[in-house]
């Protein structure tokens, strides 16, 4: 096997908050990304996935070294890229671009598209103003665009072709790794299937390497190689997509896979459905031991004290790993589970009204 593309170690993300009072002169910390571990290969395409807020665009802006890192190293083509300024930083952005959220948001209403897809070949100072326009006309023909549009502003594009337009940005300096921060959740659901399938005709055309980041699983599953769950900062499982649907180790998982819409009626009725009771801790206390034992149906008391490491349990390969001392074992129905921690055992702000249970079946 080739060495990983990219690397990362023990990532942590911390943004202070500061009070509003002159007298409390303590600064709460928002655990953003807390000891986040991954490898990413040449050429596959890893999803992350997990609830909003949970960190999964901070660990994305963490490894294109929009944000410093608290702690932790990322290492990209064997070369650790934490620490250098922004100088020697620029070489390595050429070979790592990101895909943002928002079509609307992420391009300058008073820029021409031109300027905007062309921006990195003036920055690293790629060819003349006559070979830029032609290199720019040739991106917006690879993505779908019309070649003649180039003098024409955002506002006169829809939210399809404006996701386009940054999709040619990312790739104007032929990129190794792209980041793509949730491509398509901002977009009508007709137009999605058009950039999933255009971002995988991209990737087998120019060999890239993508971090896919979504919050619709069946878009993961149906791009990724690769899917690792976060939840609160950390990495509860990490596996191949097949291994993730078929063998679901993280009570967290598979509350997440069961939420997922099915087409027949019959198999959605009939299928065990995981309903988490209670709000995702706040990430400026987050619950100690394991993150989600707060919200765990098999939560038991080794859960409160001891962060469970990222591994393998029971007989799964090591592509498949799972941060978890009570993992599920094939077969067993989540639905049924009752936690065996007290009321007491659990962070105050993280409890449920009245001791209602964790889940529920529906």
């Amino acid at each position: 096997m080739s060495d990983p593309l990219l690397r990362v170690e023990d990532v942590v993300k911390t943004f202070p908050v500061r009070s509003s009072s002159l007298f409390d002169r303590e600064h709460a910390v928002v655990h953003a990304v807390d000891g986040v571990s991954l490898e990413v290969m040449p050429g596959e395409t890893v999803g992350l996935v997990g609830e909003t807020g949970c960190g999964k665009s901070t660990l994305a802006r963490c490894i294109a070294r929009l944000y410093p890192l608290t702690s932790g190293k990322v290492w990209f083509q064997g070369k650790d890229i934490s620490n250098l300024s922004r100088g020697d930083l620029r070489p390595v952005r050429r070979d790592i671009q990101m895909i943002f959220q928002d079509p609307y948001g992420s391009l300058n209403p008073r820029r021409r598209v031109g300027s905007i897809i062309g921006d990195p070949f003036t920055i690293h100072g790629i060819g003349s103003r006559k070979e830029i326009k032609t290199k720019v006309q040739d991106l917006m023909e690879t993505v779908g665009l019309n070649p003649e549009h180039y003098n024409r502003f955002p506002a006169e594009f829809s939210g399809g072709q404006r996701q386009r337009i940054g999709v040619a940005r990312a790739l104007a300096l032929r990129p190794k790794l792209v980041i793509c921060d949730e491509p398509v959740s901002a977009l009508d659901v007709s137009i999605q299937a058009q950039i999933i399938n255009l971002l995988i005709d991209l990737q087998d055309d120019f060999g890239l390497t993508y971090v896919f980041i979504s919050h619709d699983l069946s878009v993961v599953r149906h791009v990724s190689d690769r899917i690792a769950v976060m939840y609160l900062g950390k990495i509860a499982e990490v596996s191949t997509a097949d291994d993730l649907f078929g063998t679901t180790r993280h009570p967290y998982s598979r509350a997440l896979l069961s939420a997922l819409p099915l087409p027949d009626p019959d198999v959605a009725d009939s299928r065990e459905r995981i309903v988490l009771v209670g709000d995702l801790p706040s990430p400026t206390n987050p619950p100690t031991g394991c993150r989600f034992h707060t919200r765990c149906p098999k939560a038991q008391h080794d859960c409160v004290v001891t962060d469970p490491p990222l591994e393998p349990v029971f007989d799964d390969p090591p592509t498949h790993r799972t941060a978890c001392l009570h993992p599920l074992a094939v077969g067993e129905d989540l639905a049924l589970a009752v936690p065996h921690i007290e009321d007491s055992e659990i962070v105050a702000d993280d409890t449920t009204e009245g001791g209602a249970p964790l889940t529920e079946r529906s």
